[in-house]
């Protein structure tokens, strides 16, 4: 068993990842590759199917020649990588639509009109409050009718790239159990299509992949890629799951009640739960099915939270020769004694709107700053924002599901390098806050997944918790929290009342 070794392939927007684990979760070797993609115009975003399969196989075959030798112990291949977006093939695995992931919006008056008529649908039975493949598909027929007619299978880009490394025909093709709640189709409840929405929008589902668990082996390396990327043929292509989802998973996410806050580009907080229970009264959670058959994450995010926090460092803070690891410490060290509510200045982080509850027209905004602020002060307002999205949806888990105590979340990510931000975080949710070991979690949840299906690893619960540990704890400041709540409310009320403010501005901006 010490032998074998597991590769996971991590699908990403702009690089993918392809890493080599044994069973003792150490990655053996990892290497990365840039995926192309063109921006013609505002609002489009594409991705050539053949194109990025070739970034796919590039970044295996690099991986391979790391390993050398060693190369002939890989014994099964796993997939994870980004979870919305929407792709059709025809008969032959060949890219029709192109893949149109969430930054493609060309899709959205589709996404509008479809949310007016189904948005209880959806939520209820779909698990979101923002699909994806629903409003892509009927974009598609009515824009492209010719391409459309060519379309045998809609897929996730992880169903395109196992049919495309596999052995299987395109009417076998597959999605696993964790990528539904984001086309908008399923009735995640159930792992099934649903037949409702289906028929609301006129879709067939002979047009949709099967839906597998995620430790499912779907296909297996054909001899022309076995050949191409110098592995043996037949090695078992296992459906893995999508980032978040595998993220759970290598991180230990696995009891009911286990919560983590993934601090990212796209932070994230997630809680397991036995079942799905829908948030009617704010709209604040999505459920993601989790990699353990049966289990749901009650989920939360914040499109693009991280990318804002790079984008003001960059814009307002760079200064030329400081590397970003310099920049980051010196404003840790500004903010460190900034007390809550930052003097004043609060900040309204969702500069690309809200996804939960849905509101397109929301954008970024700073108020009550005077002269006496600093950058430091407009970067902790940004940090607080944040931290009171994501405590209100806490306190829709807690509300949905109050037979769990959630006393303890675990921190991955950028932001559990940030001593400030986790233990404001701990502070305004009087919860403890947990830095984990590793940063390596959704490669090594889709190492697993690769690992249980072909019987080397047993239990999936017990494998993960036997391979993550605690590194350090923050323990949550009363006082500070009850402090941070006065400003948390008021940034609530602020998200709804400021709507039509930003409505008009926009509608404004858009007559110029």
């Amino acid at each position: 068993m010490k032998k074998t070794l597991l590769m996971a392939i991590d699908l990403g927007t702009s690089f993918i990842k392809a890493g080599v684990y044994d069973t003792d979760s150490n990655c053996i070797a990892i290497e990365m590759e840039p995926v192309k993609d063109y921006r013609p115009s505002p609002g489009v975003f594409i991705q050539k199917g053949e194109e990025l399969f070739g970034s796919v196989l590039e970044c295996m075959k690099k991986t391979v020649n790391t390993l050398g030798d060693r190369s002939n112990q890989v014994e099964a291949i796993a997939f994870t990588g980004q979870m919305a977006g929407f792709m059709g093939v025809d008969k032959d695995w060949n890219d029709i639509t192109t893949w149109s992931c969430s930054l493609d919006s060309r899709y959205m008056p589709y996404a509008e009109r479809q949310m007016k008529e189904l948005k209880d649908k959806f939520l209820c039975i779909g698990g979101t409050n923002f699909p994806q493949m629903a409003p892509k598909y009927e974009w598609f027929k009515n824009e492209f009718p010719e391409e459309s007619k060519k379309i045998v299978k809609y897929l996730m880009i992880s169903g395109y790239v196992i049919g495309k490394l596999g052995d299987i025909p395109v009417e076998e093709a597959v999605i696993d159990r964790s990528f539904t709640q984001w086309t908008g189709l399923a009735d995640v409840q159930n792992d099934r299509w649903s037949d409702e929405i289906c028929d609301a929008i006129s879709l067939d589902k002979k047009f949709l992949p099967e839906i597998v668990n995620s430790n499912h082996i779907c296909a297996h390396l054909n001899k022309e890629m076995a050949n191409i990327i110098g592995l043996k043929a037949g090695i078992p292509l296992v459906s893995g799951a999508g980032d978040k989802p595998a993220g759970c998973l290598g991180a230990g996410i696995v009891n009911y009640g286990d919560t983590i806050f993934e601090a990212s580009s796209y932070g994230e907080i997630s809680c397991c739960v036995p079942e799905y229970r829908p948030d009617m009264l704010e709209r604040r959670l999505d459920v993601i099915p989790s990699a353990i058959p049966g289990d749901f994450f009650a989920t939360h995010y914040v499109a693009g939270s991280g990318i804002t926090l790079d984008w003001f460092m960059n814009t307002f803070v760079r200064q030329e020769g400081q590397s970003t690891k310099e920049m980051f410490a010196n404003m840790e060290r500004e903010m460190a004694n900034i007390k809550p509510g930052c003097d004043g200045v609060m900040a309204i982080g969702l500069l690309g709107g809200s996804s939960m509850p849905s509101d397109g027209v929301l954008r970024g905004m700073w108020m009550g700053y005077d002269w006496s602020h600093s950058k430091a002060h407009f970067y902790k307002a940004l940090l607080e924002s944040f931290t009171y999205d994501f405590t209100l949806c806490l306190q829709s888990i807690e509300r949905l599901y109050p037979e769990y105590d959630i006393s303890d979340v675990k921190i991955i990510g950028g932001g559990a390098k940030s001593p400030v931000w986790t233990q404001m975080c701990a502070d305004v949710q009087n919860k403890q806050y947990s830095v984990l070991d590793r940063e390596d979690v959704a490669m090594w949840g889709a190492s697993i997944l690769a690992g249980n299906a072909i019987g080397v690893f047993g239990d999936l619960k017990q494998t993960a918790i036997d391979h993550v540990k605690v590194m350090k704890e923050y323990k949550p400041d009363e006082a500070y929290g009850k402090k941070y709540h006065k400003y948390m409310e008021l940034y609530k009320q602020y998200c709804v009342e400021l709507h039509d403010f930003y409505k008009r501005l926009q509608e404004l901006a858009e007559t110029e």
